[in-house]
């Protein structure tokens, strides 16, 4: 690489400026830093995990021009790679712990590496964890972030019952309907311009969501791939299918920029929400309405296989299906 060496690199964007972000006022920053007994520049990251907690942890690969676009900016960029990995941790009710980031780059580029480090730092700094240690190499762009946390009950795919109801947080589609804008296929509005970089940029993790629904919810992951295709992983974990009824889902108001059932096709099958799909049952309804969260009522699970959908009381498939990585 020409600009600073991988040691070099590692020391001047990451270690010196995520012991800098460590320092925190918040308790549950410095119980954080508290388990990394040995962190960033050795071999191995020495950790202490918390007592009585599960550890739960998830790695995902980004690659450029595939999950985001190579010319975007670098803050950005670090911004969305940490968010979409901490969402898994968010889905399975983990509060954040540390992270690892293996960063292949084409060259070393200070004035790409210096806002891609604070983008990551910043975000980091947000949700309460620590970078613990990686590697750089060169290569096609790739960032791939290994995240940790822990819990006392985690949410899981397979806890699910026939009769239980289905939920998503807040709206879907935003993500997809951003996608055009951010590669420059269409313009948008100002107004959109902005939605577009609050739902690929910088897409928000469920956690206080996940928190609440703790103790109600019996099976949950996060929308990455699209509605469709991430509920058919909590059917097929749990042995059950499911039947949504598409008037009551929630569609973001990016999306309903799409005109007709082309709006719909998007919430139900465009990924990158990272929103929260869970179930619940019938006798725990009433204590999570009293929550008043951010969520929508959008079917139930049954005995039957897959996953059907009505529309005005008619069964409805969309055309298209949800996102495949091969």
């Amino acid at each position: 690489m020409s600009g600073p060496g991988e040691f070099e690199l590692i020391r001047e964007y990451f270690s010196s400026r995520f012991q800098t972000e460590g320092q925190s006022d918040s308790g549950s920053q410095a119980a954080r830093n508290q388990g990394v007994v040995l962190g960033i520049g050795d071999d191995c990251a020495l950790l202490s995990p918390p007592a009585g907690k599960i550890l739960a942890t998830s790695v995902d690969t980004l690659v450029a021009d595939v999950h985001f676009p190579a010319s975007a900016d670098p803050f950005r960029i670090a911004s969305r790679a940490l968010r979409v990995n901490l969402s898994d941790l968010a889905a399975m009710n983990a509060e954040p712990l540390w992270f690892t980031l293996a960063l292949t780059l084409p060259e070393s580029n200070p004035d790409w590496l210096e806002p891609f480090a604070r983008g990551l730092a910043e975000t980091a700094h947000a949700y309460g964890i620590t970078l613990i240690g990686g590697d750089t190499t060169k290569g096609p762009l790739s960032i791939t972030i290994q995240v940790t946390g822990a819990c006392d009950a985690p949410l899981r795919r397979d806890g699910a019952s026939a009769g239980d109801h289905i939920f998503v947080s807040n709206t879907l589609g935003a993500g997809a309907a951003a996608l055009p804008i951010v590669l420059g296929d269409i313009e948008g509005s100002p107004e959109q311009q902005q939605q577009t970089e609050a739902a690929y940029y910088f897409p928000e993790p469920q956690f206080a969501v996940a928190r609440a629904i703790g103790k109600y919810a019996s099976a949950a992951l996060d929308i990455s791939d699209g509605l469709l295709g991430d509920l058919g992983h909590i059917c097929e974990a749990s042995g059950l299918g499911a039947e949504l009824d598409l008037e009551r889902l929630p569609i973001a108001p990016l999306a309903q920029s799409v005109k007709g059932e082309r709006a719909l096709e998007t919430a139900l099958t465009g990924g990158d929400d990272y929103q929260l799909c869970f179930t619940v049952a019938e006798q725990h309804l009433h204590a999570l309405g009293a929550l008043q969260l951010p969520i929508t009522a959008i079917g139930r699970m049954n005995t039957e296989s897959g996953v059907r959908c009505r529309l005005h009381g008619v069964d409805w498939q969309p055309s298209g299906t949800s996102f495949q990585h091969f």
